[in-house]
């Protein structure tokens, strides 16, 4: 394999690192040359991630221990906040190559977005402008010679993604949107509301109407709609489950929905459609796709999606950016038809 493209993950250690790995050691045309993380520096990478024992041998490295300078790609795999101070920096230095963040400190628009959604004041804004949104299916091309990317969240793609089509072609309504996730979501970090016991048999509503993840979405679709959120905890680990629902007006009919949806993915390898009906989390759960689904009946629409919050709405997605800055098929390394098909 000619792996040409040197890349280093920081911030490695958390759920999101984790998968990281696991697809980059294995990508026919990226190395993944070293891994950060301040407390686990030193010690193998499976120390953090056990199921990637014999499968690497990498080791996670101090992140003052290394050179941004020495990759052509860094992935940042850090907790919200992190990102802004550390990336400055490595800018503010000259660094050249790609960047994709994972987490939210550059996917808003402004320093305002950001007290508004996130209740902080953003360090660095003078960055903002230097990252683009990255949602590959309806956000690229991306601008000529963007650099850098900020990855989506995970609430953010799977509810992005469904609704774009209808941002395209419905006049501007009301969408409400139930979405229930696993605990993984919520970080490595233990927290009282991941906590086994509280967690397990129970279904739970949070941020009700107020979700961080609406600035995103609202941003994604151009603002078109108001959006009506309730997230929900599940009592599963990974994957988020969710429904759209939205009246048609007179004049619409279920073929046009087939031919939105269908206008707007059939070109695009990683989201699965289901006409007619809505998607099982199980079957999207541990893969790359997003799969989206609806139903029309009495002139109203419902339209369903799963992803895998750690795949698709993180590190697959991640990787999707890091594919298309680098000029490779946005599905190498994600689907065994790409890296089977595709030669540098």
């Amino acid at each position: 394999m000619n792996r040409n493209h040197r890349v280093a993950l920081l911030h490695g250690a958390g759920y999101a690192g984790g998968e990281l790995i696991r697809i980059l050691i294995n990508h026919p045309s990226v190395s993944l040359q070293a891994v950060t993380s301040r407390s686990f520096a030193g010690n193998p990478v499976w120390h953090a991630h056990p199921h990637l024992k014999g499968q690497t041998d990498l080791v996670f490295s101090d992140p003052k221990d290394i050179n941004p300078h020495d990759f052509d790609g860094l992935l940042v795999s850090g907790e919200h906040g992190q990102s802004a101070a550390l990336l400055a920096g490595i800018i503010g230095d000259g660094y050249e190559g790609y960047a994709v963040d994972l987490s939210a400190d550059f996917r808003l628009e402004t320093a305002d977005d950001y007290l508004k959604w996130y209740k902080f004041d953003h360090p660095h804004p003078e960055l903002l402008d230097q990252f683009v949104y990255g949602m590959p299916e309806i956000r690229s091309p991306y601008p000529i010679g963007t650099r850098c990317i900020a990855n989506p969240g995970c609430f953010a793609t799977g509810i992005g993604l469904s609704i774009w089509p209808l941002s395209l072609h419905l006049p501007p309504t009301n969408l409400a949107i139930t979405a229930m996730t696993g605990a993984s979501g919520s970080g490595a970090r233990p927290k009282a509301t991941t906590h086994y016991p509280t967690r397990d048999g129970n279904v739970r509503a949070y941020k009700v109407l107020s979700h961080q993840h609406l600035g995103e979405i609202n941003y994604a679709q151009r603002h078109t709609h108001t959006l009506s959120f309730v997230p929900v905890s599940g009592p599963w680990t990974r994957g988020i489950w969710g429904t759209i629902q939205v009246p048609l007006p007179s004049g619409i009919s279920e073929s046009d929905v087939h031919d939105w949806y269908h206008t707007a993915y059939d070109a695009h390898t990683l989201v699965r459609l289901w006409p007619n009906a809505l998607p099982e989390l199980r079957v999207a759960a541990r893969t790359p796709f997003a799969d989206i689904g609806w139903i029309v009946k009495d002139q109203n629409l419902v339209v369903g999606f799963a992803i895998d919050n750690l795949l698709k709405g993180a590190a697959s997605q991640a990787v999707q950016n890091l594919n298309i800055l680098f000029g490779l098929p946005d599905t190498l390394g994600l689907t065994p038809t790409t890296a089977s098909s595709f030669s540098e």
